[in-house]
């Protein structure tokens, strides 16, 4: 029979008092993430898949959606400081970090350098 998955074992051991014994190694703690931080940044995805499509952000992968997932991100960042109460833009900043992470990753470990490319490209370095 072809094992699917397995069950990973640290080898730590937590026992409680009804007795019951679980896997006790450093997990990482989901639990501590705000929900209603959740809910606002959920909020702001859901205008957007209205606005365009939903996940329509996914789709990104190039220098230049990264380049303007930073401009977004650094223009959110500033409405955030100056207190601007036209959007949310501590999540429309949360939506853009999570978009350049994304591109980032696609472009691989020469993210930086496809990036500089395409700002002298567009004459922006």
């Amino acid at each position: 029979m072809k094992k699917e998955f397995e069950i990973k074992d640290s080898g730590e051991r937590a026992t409680f008092s009804t007795g019951m014994t679980r896997d006790s190694s450093a997990k990482v703690r989901y639990g501590l993430i705000p929900t209603w931080m959740l809910t606002r940044f959920a909020k702001h995805l859901t205008m957007g898949s209205v606005k365009y499509k939903p996940r329509n952000w996914e789709k990104a992968k190039t220098p230049e959606e990264l380049d303007r997932f930073i401009e977004s991100a650094w223009r959110h960042w500033i409405q955030l400081l100056e207190n601007e109460t036209t959007e949310d833009h501590f999540s429309a900043l949360v939506f853009n970090l999570c978009g350049m992470e994304l591109v980032k990753e696609r472009l691989g470990s020469t993210w930086k350098k496809q990036l500089d490319e395409f700002r002298m490209k567009e004459g922006d370095l």
